[in-house]
């Protein structure tokens, strides 16, 4: 037979400090023979191990059950003679039967791992697909999206809330016409919080429970019976998107298992790859209730391979870390190492933090501070997020954004400081004083590429929902959605212009809300899907967001993508009210014909206050190209002088 893969966890009984060759073989778990499957298994050698090989997904009992035999080193095989194309099996070591953590292929609810022919998911054309080729991510703008959230609300979907949803049309050419570059899709593995046996009934979660971390999600799949159903759909969205010259980076969740005692990590080597505390409980660093343990060679092993694994087999283009501080640094870098091997473009980046206190100290793991630590890996920037929309531990507090409205005017230096850091990329920078900003009181960022700019996510409210919870005014009187649009557009011009690689939410273009739900991971469709009427509702909004996008693409002043540049070409200019400084006005100027920039001198000024602010700039003749929420490349008039006079709540843009 040709080409039939089952997957098995291999799991090797070795002490922590041992070293595990970078060798995929550890996990091809078959010896493929004409018309015979060896099956290989590493348990632990006290282990009494079974094979149980299934007609079908939900069969009640196994067509054979056969002991499997020790061959040495902690390994298990059994070999079973005739075609076993389009059987299930599980592995049983005496704590329930599970396909194996590296399964490839799995039937309903992924409880049983399929025998498949992977070249049948092959849609046509696959060997030619390729992601879009790039000179690196500096020019980058990432949509974050969840599969449901973007289609199921879309009336002309024909596959809403699916894999293929990605594939129609009208998804491709919104996607197309915003010009972003790359979508980031939520967890999109077998993940096991939603019921697959059930397809016609509403189910919602994010996904951040994984089960098998290298099979696509059945529930965003045509037919979650069919076990390459999944793959094939999977690779149709992957292929669709490469044609329209858009990346595909996947959210990845190897910090955690959905529980333990179920998961196939624990059934197949119990405790190896979990951490615990000194007093023998399960560490939490994930807040999920378990951490895994990715400083042991055989998880650390697990995790290169499966990143390989989606490159290679469903040509994934970037991988986001979910929980990336609880990662350790040596990890991380060797992904980094593995992926370079395969295709050095491809874009990591997570967050450089946990949920928790993880089971080995701070100064081994992935937090952002430790950033400088993993070369060409970036992590999301909470200073700039934060300083622009107030803290993610108090909804009510305003940010710069709000500064206008804190009586208290506490919204000052720090949030001013954290944002000149942010638009420097988190860099080095002489005009910025890391002591003031508010979480790194130093530059996490050894080049501007390592810093992930955005202000709203999937995760805590999206940026309407925290600008009305910040600022009661904005949501109690309906004649204040102007200011509220004003706000919005004013956040995003901040990421937007910032030398870090800018990430936004999918449908903040639309104006996205969710009923001021802070975590919406299980809330029903009505708080999370996307409203697609906003689009002819709120036309300004969606025209600002495209157009800042195609500024940033077209002028490299805006990504320069290596910190000595910035720290060349960037300048912070003065913003002035009477003697003192004005924290409520943020300008800067791209100066030089940065990074070969067609325009010599390009001045960016933020102005968050609620009245007009008269700023001083370089003297000069300038075209404007941004102001009062309208961008036009070709120009929207002209300034002579030192002085521009910027609107309430609004980004101005000059150049010359």
């Amino acid at each position: 037979m040709k080409n039939l893969i089952i997957a098995s966890l291999i799991s090797m009984q070795l002490p922590v400090a041992t070293a595990v060759a970078q060798d995929s073989n550890l996990f091809k778990e078959m010896d493929y023979r004409a018309m015979a499957t060896r099956f290989t298994l590493n348990a632990p050698a006290d282990s009494n191990v079974w094979l149980r090989l299934y007609e079908s997904a939900d069969a009640p009992t196994p067509f054979v059950s056969l002991q499997m035999k020790a061959a040495g080193n902690n390994r298990w095989v059994a070999e079973c003679e005739g075609d076993l194309k389009g059987k299930f099996y599980t592995f049983d070591v005496g704590r329930g039967e599970t396909p194996g953590v590296f399964a490839k292929a799995v039937g309903l609810n992924g409880k049983r791992g399929a025998i498949v022919d992977l070249a049948e998911s092959n849609p046509a054309g696959w060997a030619d697909d390729r992601g879009p080729r790039t000179d690196g991510w500096t020019a980058q703008v990432i949509y974050e999206m969840h599969h449901r959230d973007f289609s199921i609300a879309r009336t002309d979907a024909r596959y809403p809330g699916k894999f293929l949803a990605l594939t129609e049309p009208w998804a491709i050419q919104h996607l197309k016409d915003l010009g972003i570059t790359a979508v980031h899709i939520l967890p999109s593995y077998d993940f096991g919080s939603v019921d697959e046996s059930r397809p016609g009934v509403p189910q919602y979660n994010w996904g951040y429970d994984p089960v098998n971390y290298n099979v696509p999600e059945g529930s965003y799949s045509t037919n979650a019976a069919d076990p390459l159903c999944r793959i094939r759909e999977f690779k149709q969205m992957v292929q669709q998107l490469h044609k329209a010259g858009i990346a595909v980076v996947l959210d990845v969740v190897y910090n955690h298992t959905y529980d333990i005692d179920h998961s196939n990590f624990q059934r197949t080597y119990p405790d190896y790859y979990y951490r615990k505390t000194t007093e023998g409980y399960y560490s939490n660093g994930s807040g999920c209730g378990n951490e895994t343990a990715s400083e042991r060679p055989l998880m650390r092993q697990f995790m290169i391979e499966s990143v390989k694994y989606w490159i290679r087999e469903y040509h994934i283009d970037g991988f986001r870390f979910d929980l990336m501080g609880c990662h350790d640094i040596e990890t991380m870098n060797a992904i980094r190492k593995a992926v370079d091997e395969i295709d050095p473009t491809i874009f990591i980046y997570g967050e450089g933090w946990s949920a928790g206190s993880c089971g080995i100290p701070n100064e081994q793991l992935g937090m952002k501070a430790n950033i400088p630590q993993m070369p060409r890996i970036a992590a999301f920037s909470d200073d700039i997020r934060d300083a622009l929309r107030g803290p993610f531990s108090d909804d009510k507090k305003c940010g710069w954004l709000g500064r206008s409205y804190d009586p208290d005017q506490q919204t000052g230096a720090v949030e001013y400081e954290s944002l000149k850091a942010g638009i420097a990329g988190m860099v080095e920078h002489p005009q910025v004083d890391y002591a003031q900003v508010n979480y790194s009181k130093q530059p996490y960022a050894i080049q501007p590429t390592q810093m992930m700019s955005y202000v709203s996510c999937h995760d805590d409210m999206c940026l309407v929902d925290r600008l009305k919870a910040s600022i009661p005014s904005l949501a109690t009187a309906p004649d204040n959605q102007a200011e509220l649009i004003r706000l919005d557009l004013l956040a995003q011009t901040a990421v937007f212009t910032s030398q870090g690689v800018p990430f936004m939410l999918s449908g903040e273009e639309l104006l996205r809300d969710k009923k001021g739900v802070h975590n919406s991971f299980e809330s029903p469709d009505s708080i999370n899907h996307l409203d697609w009427s906003n689009k002819d509702r709120f036309p300004q909004v969606y025209n600002y967001y495209k157009n800042l996008i195609a500024l940033r693409k077209h002028h490299p002043a805006f990504h320069l993508g290596v910190a000595e540049l910035v720290r060349q070409h960037l300048e912070f200019l003065p913003a002035v009210k009477g003697k003192t400084v004005d924290n409520s006005v943020l300008a800067y100027r791209l100066k030089g014909h940065a990074g070969g920039d067609a325009w010599e001198n390009i001045i960016v000024v933020l102005n968050a206050s609620r009245d007009t602010r008269v700023v001083p700039i370089p003297k000069g003749r300038y075209t404007v190209v941004c102001r009062e929420g309208v961008i036009d490349e070709q120009g929207l008039g002209r300034v002579n002088g030192s002085k521009v006079k910027v609107a309430p709540q609004s980004a101005l843009i000059l150049h010359d």
